[in-house]
């Protein structure tokens, strides 16, 4: 679990974050949306430990990573798996090599120990024959597995994913957004995912909280996001005429599930006797 406490963090005369109190949840995909400018990504940025802030705590398991120095930072980003926007693949490193990257910077595991464990992440991922392929040989799909792959690698607690789907077409971030899911809940992570993808809103938000002008705004799941009330959240979801139909066809058709009544048993039809063959 992560945790932040009142944090506060602003560059110059502007405040980008307002007193932040959020809670990322493990076994969870924990997204964080917003328009531009909301502070989505210098929050994502302060997790992972690649930016102070001015006041407030940010706790890994009741450990507050704000105080910590480089050598205590190490110790928890060993635990942090992280994929990035463009996916970050060494142009001149074959697939293989890629994943074992972070094998080779943080243990002192044998090559054939290391080997073994890259071989078993891209087969999780569904690219046990891409090891000597190098990144302009396969497509972006392919790339953004490679990439979680590599994420994963040293069994991390917490898993990072920056814009996973960024440059995909719809089809294929289908299958990374179930991709993150199941390792998500697989291996318990605390997965927290910043994106603009309504897709992956809708379909891998187990809990999202909604960034608005430096402020947490709205906090609840895919489900709970559709009854919203929150004019600037809708502004932000349903932004299109059709995703508006969408949400109104939604809780119609909810609502008169809910308004329908069982019938009494007295009312119930009672079911016809079957009739007896007649052989003759």
């Amino acid at each position: 679990m992560i945790e932040l406490k009142d944090v506060r963090k602003s560059f110059g005369e502007k405040t980008v974050l307002h007193g932040v109190n959020a809670v990322m949840k493990p076994g969870n995909n924990n997204l964080i949306i917003g328009t531009s400018g909301s502070g989505k990504t210098v929050m994502m940025k302060i997790m992972i430990g690649l930016m102070p802030v001015d006041s407030g705590q940010v706790l890994y398991e009741g450990r507050d990573i704000t105080g910590m120095d480089e050598n205590e930072l190490k110790e928890i980003r060993k635990q942090i798996g992280m994929l990035f926007q463009g996916s970050a693949l060494f142009d001149s490193k074959t697939v293989e090599e890629n994943v074992m990257f972070p094998l080779d910077m943080f243990t002192t595991k044998r090559h054939r120990d290391k080997l073994k464990r890259v071989n078993e992440v891209l087969d999780r991922v569904n690219l046990k024959e891409a090891n000597r392929k190098y990144p302009a040989e396969i497509s972006g799909g392919m790339k953004k597995r490679v990439a979680l792959a590599r994420a994963i690698v040293l069994n991390p607690k917490f898993l990072f994913c920056d814009e996973p789907n960024s440059g995909l077409d719809p089809q294929t971030s289908l299958v990374i957004d179930k991709l993150i899911t199941e390792l998500t809940h697989e291996y318990n992570m605390t997965t927290v995912i910043n994106t603009h993808d309504m897709n992956t809103v809708m379909e891998s938000g187990d809990h999202i909280i909604y960034m608005h002008q430096g402020r947490k705004r709205w906090e609840g799941s895919s489900q709970e996001i559709v009854y919203s009330e929150d004019k600037s959240l809708n502004d932000f979801i349903f932004a299109s005429e059709f995703l508006q139909k969408a949400k109104e066809m939604t809780v119609l058709e909810d609502e008169g599930k809910a308004n329908e009544q069982p019938l009494p048993e007295t009312l119930k039809p009672v079911p016809e006797k079957p009739k007896k063959r007649r052989f003759f």
